[in-house]
């Protein structure tokens, strides 16, 4: 069973930054689509931002658009999710999915259709709060 958790949420001010980690246990993630979606109490879960499995596209959602970044770690083993100029409306838990794609066309896509992720982490939660 593929396992992975999330890290590094907490409380920060308006304006302040966390980095979010995705990590692999037992196994890497180099041939994986990586999303972080995030859900806030009441409201549907939300796509935040993708990678695809070989790293030459990442999409993002427009409300976090030039605000949050996404990237792999060379060891393939982590996938961060750097969020800066936080907001009170960035306030949820995070998770992160996975989406196994070794070849074909998909290798280069990805996008916010949350059955395509066949594996889900925990969540880690995300307060923006003064």
């Amino acid at each position: 069973q593929l396992q992975f958790e999330e890290s590094g949420g907490g409380l920060v001010q308006p304006g302040g930054s966390l980095r979010l980690s995705c990590t692999a246990s037992g196994f890497t993630l180099d041939y994986y689509t990586i999303a972080w979606f995030r859900q806030a109490p009441g409201k549907e879960r939300e796509g935040v931002s993708c990678i695809s499995s070989t790293d030459d596209n990442t999409y993002y959602a427009d409300s976090v658009k030039g605000r949050f970044t996404i990237s792999r770690d060379n060891a393939k083993i982590t996938v961060y999710l750097q969020m800066n100029s936080l907001k009170p409306e960035d306030t949820a838990v995070y998770y992160c999915a996975a989406a196994y794609r070794p070849g074909g066309s998909y290798q280069h896509t990805c996008g916010f259709v949350r059955r395509v992720y066949a594996y889900w982490g925990q969540g880690t939660q995300v307060t923006v709060s003064s």
